[in-house]
């Protein structure tokens, strides 16, 4: 065959003949692959001799009584088993879900793992015959297209389309472990903060419009522009940041909705209360068009917003 019309296959491969492909390669041996497939052997040989003429080159090396992958079979063996395992877990999962109720929800990794799974126990006594899926992603789903059914989002008032709920809005508050603050200087007043390490996060300084993250921010904000701490630390993610002021590392610039609980609990202690500073971004539900009118998604947005409720009680806010 020339190498030209080799060049110009573009017809998709047929997944039967994938199948059949995989089956081989597993066993080396068309007998086995058949019986596993429930086909022939002729069947089964025919496919690979397809699926070969396809390709344009030999997948196997017959020898009388076993058979042998080509570098080229061994090659396509390493894409076709991952992208069989995705197709048939897929499937499996529609399948499971299909005539249950279920709720999709999108939102961001430190949101969902602070704010939104410690609560989710409460909300599955309530309704234990709804599934919950989170998708857990910094990029923002279209939810006209998407088979999410609604997002939970952070932002600025104005940068959300207009039927966004806000949950509650955030101030930043420097936090501490207690046995941190047992175990070294003293913190009453913000200049003590040069006795630590200050924890913040990283992303903020990249990003303008989440500069007022930053405890350089905060320090100006607080006439400490001068102040430079024991070291910095960086984390890209809230969940790190306040993992890291768990653990007695240092000091951490913390979102109060997000660490509200451990507040609570007395995890963490509030170092300086009256020195919060607020924020202009605020958290959000945002439903898909496609999903507003669903039993199941209904009763979660009214769950959510008892939750959100509770939170602003906690954080001390007003709407």
């Amino acid at each position: 065959m020339p190498h030209s019309e080799k060049q110009q296959r573009t017809r998709p491969i047929s997944v039967g003949q994938l199948r059949a492909f995989e089956a081989v390669a597993r066993h080396l041996n068309f007998r086995a692959a058949s019986e596993q497939l429930s086909l022939t052997q002729s069947a089964i040989s025919r496919q690979i001799q397809t699926l070969e003429d396809e390709v344009g080159v030999a997948l196997f090396l017959r020898h009388t009584r076993a058979v042998e992958l080509t570098a080229a079979g061994a090659q396509l063996l390493r894409a076709v088993v991952p992208a069989l395992e995705r197709m048939d877990g897929a499937v499996r999962q529609i399948r499971r879900s299909a005539g249950r109720k279920n709720v999709a929800i999108s939102t961001w990794a430190s949101f969902a793992s602070m704010w939104l799974i410690p609560r989710l126990e409460a909300f599955q006594r309530e309704h234990p015959d709804i599934d919950i899926r989170i998708d857990a992603t910094d990029v923002a789903v279209d939810l006209d297209t998407s088979d999410v059914d609604l997002a939970l989002r952070y932002k600025q008032p104005g940068t959300v389309p207009a039927h966004a709920q806000r949950l509650f809005g955030e101030q930043l508050t420097a936090v501490a472990s207690p046995w941190l603050l047992k175990s070294g200087h003293a913190l009453k007043r913000g200049e003590d903060l040069a006795h630590f390490a200050l924890i913040e996060d990283s992303v903020a300084h990249q990003t303008r419009s989440l500069e007022w993250l930053t405890w350089r921010r905060w320090l100006d904000q607080h006439d400490l522009k001068k102040l430079e701490p024991k070291r910095w630390l960086y984390f890209n993610y809230a969940h790190q940041i306040a993992q890291a002021a768990l653990t007695g590392q240092g000091v951490a610039l913390a979102r109060m909705p997000l660490v509200a609980d451990s507040l609570a609990s007395g995890d963490l202690v509030e170092v300086l209360p009256g020195m919060r500073l607020d924020s202009p971004l605020a958290y959000w539900l945002i439903v898909g068009p496609r999903s507003a009118a669903r039993p199941e998604v209904r009763a979660f947005c009214e769950w959510l917003t008892a939750q959100a409720e509770l939170t602003r009680l906690a954080i001390g806010e007003t709407l």
